[in-house]
């Protein structure tokens, strides 16, 4: 009996674990994500990640930049005391080609769920909130800044298939961020 409680214990500290790690796409070509990208869409598990201008997670995906040690250097922009700032954030390769890890406000895991490379990338970020052990924010990039509803509704399927509730709580399709650009 205590070997049961064990094994079933066991199965659910594992079940949990895996429960936090998002689908990522198989075969990730970090050379052909390189070039100018637009964050179009931000979703979260919690909106406190995202809700206001300097949210801590609220950030402008710009440019990525493979490195020769197929790390990705990302170019980014965020709201910080009154004013848009560049900066940048070493992803760090792992074992799968798709999940990179970074040291952005702690270390976290970022994931490509999803690029067919010239239209659109989907990627989501491991972001614990206060209270909440296994958050994650996510965010839908364009090659331009033209509005596609198809890929907008593939990210949202998408969403819908990962371990944590994740909510789509920014649309920038119309172009109304001041930062963004």
């Amino acid at each position: 009996m205590k070997c049961l409680l064990l094994a079933l214990g066991l199965a659910l500290v594992c079940g949990l674990q895996a429960a936090t790690v998002p689908p990522t796409m198989e075969d990730l070509d970090i050379r052909q994500v390189a070039g100018t990208w637009h964050s179009m869409a931000m979703a979260a598990s919690d909106i406190s990640l995202l809700d206001s201008e300097t949210a801590p997670l609220r950030v402008y995906v710009q440019e990525l930049r493979p490195t020769p040690g197929d790390n990705l250097e990302i170019i980014l922009r965020k709201w910080e005391n009154h004013a848009c700032i560049e900066g940048n954030i070493m992803a760090q390769r792992t074992e799968d080609p798709a999940v990179f890890t970074v040291d952005y406000q702690g270390e976290r895991k970022i994931s490509v769920l999803d690029t067919d490379y010239t239209h659109y990338m989907f990627f989501c970020m491991e972001a614990p909130a206060p209270g909440m052990e296994n958050g994650m924010m996510c965010q839908y990039l364009a090659r331009t800044l033209k509005a596609d509803n198809e890929v907008m509704e593939k990210f949202d399927r998408a969403l819908q298939t990962l371990p944590v509730h994740v909510r789509i709580i920014l649309d920038l399709t119309q172009g109304k961020e001041q930062c963004r650009v």
